[in-house]
């Protein structure tokens, strides 16, 4: 029986190549957009759970005065694990900035790079493909690299034995092979040194110290915890104990983060890069089903269109002894059949076009055969989705009436017919909205003041023999015309990460506890980043400066003072005494989403970053200028250079990639949508067809007809309006509450959407009603 239904099907399918095509297209991309937005979301969703401990490992962070911090002392792991039964097992880790590497004449600077405790491999599955994974941490002059590196230093020699020269100085050996880090974890590097490498040179390891926080600390719980809420809460709070014990003077509060949701969690401080946005999945999750509805919604209309067509078949089918239940399931069988059809064409699509997605996202997303079943289960549904409204419609057909002629069919129920209609304006109108304004916010971020100029700043990085020889690096770009207008700085102002509690100034509060972030600067920071002065001074080669301080507005405020009386009063800051001697006006010293926080400045004394203000058309000119200070200064060291506004856009990549994202599957999202209306116009027109000729013979003009038929859509174009504008305002003040500042979006935005939105529908409906107004009217008078 079903294998009849199936071929009956089949037959309609062949015969109807036009409406199959449309059909078959329309689902088909549907289906593509749903997919490819659905594999993003499965990958941003599944980081770091291919651990094999993945549920029983966390990361622990600590909230201090509102300062949520993603590192610890270096004396903490231990003491847990010593405190705590259920914690099996600790790791630290640490994250320097870079180190040199060299292999003979290779050399490369590398920023991928933590030191790990031995017990590394026991808590992380990253894949050993050579070496001994219990051993690998042990020596104290050994390295981990991955497969990656392995080629790159070492071509297609077994690296394991291998010794690399590391910051110009002494040798390590490679003690094993990694597999290549897969994008999926939180954990990204090339190297792991063992934490015994510098044990005799930090202080905080040599300490055990429980005061400085400057590691990553993972646990690993045993099997038999079960992470209940109040499992949980008991853990965090013994934690906190534990930490007190050792610190009971600092107000903090520990929590302990599954590493599986690290990634889609807010940044903390001293934070890893590379979290995802929650957000973000969540929308383009809503974004991928409506998309999906939407071509189905398109189906229903089409076939909706075609059922006064299909009228005699039902009729006659019922005459000859057919059933409603077998009408509905052979045209069931019909949508299925297109279904599958849709999907094979999807799968092509998606594989044509994911390598551009990949690019357009940034990812590195594959389609597993594994996933076949999903996908096939995901048709199905479409299939049953969007078929089973025009199923029932088509197979209640009164025999009687349609073999009479009756063209006045119903159609399938006016409500829901336009209830249909109105949900694809609210998607479309809802995406169209979204994409403007994900653009403007995208515009404010590029051109909002920062309360500093970004252009024409070149910056690199003191490490090597510069860091010994910052007197000579100073003379060096004073003597270049190309870089005199130069500023040291030991932190970049985008996204400086160190905060100070020991932190001391007139009428403080004994029991406030706070994190400032500070930030030190040569004389002629102000200058070179053109930052308002508002009252006082900058540092300045006039005076002694060493121990003074200059603030800005927010830590005034934070202080207790006005601009006008904070000059002179006494500052401490780590130890160090001194006065502030001037007032600078806030600026971004962070990513928008962020507030403006409180900032101190001291004079740089442990440099970090030569930063130049070149000048408009010199820039290649400055860029030699400081390649040749390095070969002077530094030779044994790579040359590598910046621009501090490419390091900005940088910070809002996400944002960046979500626009276009969100650009590209709007656009889909409406192509679907107006193969929906096209269907529903033809579906109109059709059932017309005589009141138009009627009309038409009374004396109506083409123009009358086209107003006529396009009045009803403009009037569900208006309700659209009514149901999406809410959805809108809600969505995106949603999203705009994620930055601390943010474009403020004006009434334009939402008159110009559906307007947009309504000049589409006229242009997709425009052709079958125009066809339709234009037919001689004694032909369609004529018909059946």
């Amino acid at each position: 029986m079903y294998r009849n239904y199936l071929k009956i099907a089949f037959r309609n399918i062949i015969r109807h190549k036009s409406y199959t095509t449309i059909n078959v297209l329309g689902l088909a991309v549907g289906m593509a957009s749903s997919i490819l937005i659905l594999l993003w979301v499965q990958h941003e969703k599944s980081y770091d759970r291919f651990h094999k401990n993945a549920d029983q490992t966390y990361r622990v962070i600590v909230n201090a005065s509102d300062f949520i911090a993603a590192v610890n002392p270096a004396g903490m792991p231990a003491g847990l694990k010593e405190a705590i039964p259920q914690i099996k097992n600790t790791v630290r880790l640490s994250h320097l900035e870079q180190h040199l590497f060299q292999v003979n004449e290779l050399k490369f600077e590398e920023k991928r790079v933590f030191y790990a405790d031995p017990s590394f491999l026991e808590i992380f599955n990253f894949a050993l493909v050579k070496g001994d994974a219990k051993t690998a941490l042990d020596r104290v002059d050994g390295v981990l690299i991955t497969q990656n590196m392995a080629k790159k230093y070492f071509g297609t020699e077994n690296a394991i034995g291998k010794t690399l020269k590391i910051d110009n100085g002494s040798s390590i050996t490679v003690t094993g092979v990694l597999a290549n880090i897969p994008s999926k974890s939180h954990l990204q590097f090339d190297f792991i040194l063992p934490m015994s490498a510098i044990a005799n040179i930090s202080s905080d390891l040599i300490n055990n110290t429980w005061t400085s926080f400057n590691f990553y600390t993972y646990i690993q719980l045993d099997k038999s915890f079960i992470p209940t809420p109040a499992a949980l809460s008991k853990l965090n709070a013994d934690i906190t104990r534990v930490f007190k014990q050792h610190v009971p003077t600092m107000k903090a509060e520990y929590m302990a983060q599954p590493i599986t949701s690290i990634h889609l969690s807010p940044a903390a401080q001293i934070d890893l890069p590379g979290h995802g946005n929650v957000q973000y999945v969540n929308i383009f999750f809503i974004v991928a089903i409506f998309i999906l509805i939407v071509a189905c919604i398109n189906f229903m209309n089409l076939a909706t269109a075609r059922s006064a067509r299909r009228a005699k078949e039902v009729g006659l089918r019922k005459v000859i002894g057919a059933v409603r239940g077998q009408l509905i399931r052979q045209f069931l069988a019909e949508s299925l059949l297109i279904s599958f059809f849709s999907l094979i064409l999807a799968l092509i699509i998606v594989c044509l076009f994911l390598p551009v997605f990949n690019l357009l996202a940034d990812k590195d997303l594959t389609l597993h055969l594994k996933d076949v079943g999903i996908l096939s289960g995901i048709a199905l549904f479409t299939g049953l989705l969007s078929g089973i409204y025009p199923a029932l419609i088509l197979s209640g057909f009164q025999p009687i009436k349609v073999l009479k002629g009756n063209n006045n069919l119903p159609g399938g129920n006016l409500i829901f017919r336009n209830g249909l209609v109105i949900v694809q304006f609210v998607v479309s109108i809802v995406l169209l909205i979204g994409t403007v304004v994900v653009y403007k916010q995208l515009q404010y971020i590029r051109n909002s003041n920062l309360g500093f100029d970004k252009s024409n700043l070149v910056y690199i990085p003191i490490n090597g023999e510069l860091s010994d020889k910052t007197k000579a690096l100073q003379t060096a770009l004073e003597q270049n015309p190309h870089t005199a207008n130069y500023t040291i700085i030991s932190e970049l102002p985008i996204n400086i990460i160190s905060g100070n509690m020991n932190v001391m100034w007139e009428g403080r509060d004994p029991n406030l506890q706070v994190v400032i972030p500070s930030m030190g600067v040569s004389e002629n920071f102000t200058k070179v980043f053109q930052i308002n002065v508002l009252r006082g001074r900058s540092f300045s080669t006039a005076f002694n400066d060493s121990s003074n301080f200059v603030i800005n507005e927010t830590a005034v405020k934070l202080m207790g003072m006005t601009v006008d009386n904070a000059l002179g009063k006494p500052l401490s800051l780590n130890g160090t005494s001194g006065k502030i001697i001037g007032v600078i006006k806030d600026f971004n010293f962070k990513p928008i989403q962020q507030v403006i926080e409180p900032l101190i400045l001291g004079l740089n004394k442990y440099g970090g970053y030569a930063v130049v203000k070149s000048q408009p058309g010199s820039t290649e000119a400055t860029i030699k200028a400081l390649e040749k200070i390095n070969t002077d200064l530094n030779p044994s060291y790579p040359f590598t250079y910046s621009f501090l506004d490419q390091d900005l856009a940088n910070q809002y990549k996400g944002e960046q990639q979500m626009s276009k994202i969100f650009n590209l599957f709007s656009i889909l999202a409406i192509f679907i949508s107006s193969l929906g209306l096209y269907g529903l116009s033809a579906f109109l027109a059709q059932q017309k067809t005589k009141e138009i000729g009627v009309r038409k013979v009374l004396g109506a003009s083409i123009l009358n007809i086209i107003y006529l038929l396009t009045t009803g859509f403009t009037r569900l174009v208006l309700i659209a309006v009514v149901i999406a504008i809410p959805i809108s305002i809600l969505g995106i003040n949603r999203w705009l509450e994620t930055f601390a500042y943010h474009v403020h979006i004006g009434w334009g935005v939402f008159v110009i959407a559906p307007l947009t939105a309504l000049a589409i529908a006229w242009m997709t409906v425009g052709f079958e009603i125009l066809k339709a107004a234009m037919v001689n009217p004694v032909i369609s008078l004529k018909r059946d």
